[in-house]
């Protein structure tokens, strides 16, 4: 799907630099100009070109934060809790990572646009001083501020911001695993998801791995498991034990009808662990 958001944001970045370039551009022009109608005596002149670089400057101004206000509308917060009993390393792509104990909350701004955006936990983890350390689960190259996606097993939270017709696209995808129980929902009534079955605990013989429960394509990494075949890929033992616990959650990649859901653009979001 095209992102015309994306779009929007590029061009206003590369206005927005360039308008900057502007600035310093007739800042260096005005001194020089200035300096010789000085030398010059030339008073009606300096003063008109005064007046005409005042303006320019305010105009540009007013356009670079017009500018700004476009790549910024319909941004999303996301307020992440964590309700477990036990610590979670919270990571956002974009937005880095936070230690969460029990209870604890992080507010995460994050601008339209990403198509790929994601938010997860992470597991029994250890950092050092300068956030360099492992997870159990959902680790992401070893760092506390997460760059990039997380390593599977993990539940995610995925969205997209701002999209065409001025909706957000967001579910809960299994197709990386599960590690947490996990709720995403709307700020303001519009969908509530969740998947919040043990399936850790449950999670068939072939598929288990310590702290989590893999996807089958994970393990097996076939045609069968990972649905690359198109609409010949048909349920199998696993993604029906995975929709029968989480209905609402991506299960395989067959499931767009019944796990992808949109609220209008600009909607902030709760993602709750354990809820």
């Amino acid at each position: 799907m095209t992102n015309v958001i994306n779009m929007v944001n590029y061009f206003s970045l590369i206005f927005y630099k360039l308008i900057i370039g502007i600035h310093a551009s007739l800042a260096s022009d005005r001194n020089f100009l200035a300096a010789s109608l000085q030398q010059r005596g030339d008073q009606d002149k300096l003063k008109l070109f005064s007046y005409t670089m005042k303006f320019n400057y305010t105009l540009s101004l007013l356009v670079s934060c017009f500018i700004l206000y476009l790549t910024f509308i319909n941004a999303a917060n996301f307020n992440i809790i964590n309700q477990c009993t036990y610590t979670v390393w919270a990571a956002a792509s974009p937005g880095g990572g936070r230690r969460l104990d029990q209870g604890q909350t992080w507010s995460l701004d994050v601008a339209p646009g990403p198509t790929n955006a994601r938010i997860w936990g992470r597991t029994n983890c250890n950092f050092d001083a300068n956030g360099q350390g492992q997870c159990q689960t959902g680790d992401c190259n070893g760092r506390l501020e997460c760059q990039g996606y997380g390593k599977p097993p993990n539940t995610l939270a995925e969205f997209a911001l701002n999209q065409p017709n001025n909706l957000d696209y967001f579910d809960i995808s299994l197709l990386y695993g599960f590690n947490i129980p996990l709720e995403f929902s709307s700020v303001t009534p519009c969908h509530d998801i969740r998947c919040s079955a043990p399936i850790v605990d449950q999670c068939p013989t072939q598929l288990r791995t310590p702290g989590g429960c893999n996807n089958p394509c994970t393990v097996f990494n076939t045609t069968e498991y990972c649905c690359t075949s198109g609409t010949s890929c048909g349920p199998t033992f696993f993604s029906t034990f995975c929709k029968g616990r989480c209905p609402d959650a991506y299960c395989d990649r067959r499931d767009d009808p019944t796990s992808s859901f949109t609220c209008p653009s600009g909607t902030n979001y709760t993602v709750v662990f354990c809820p």
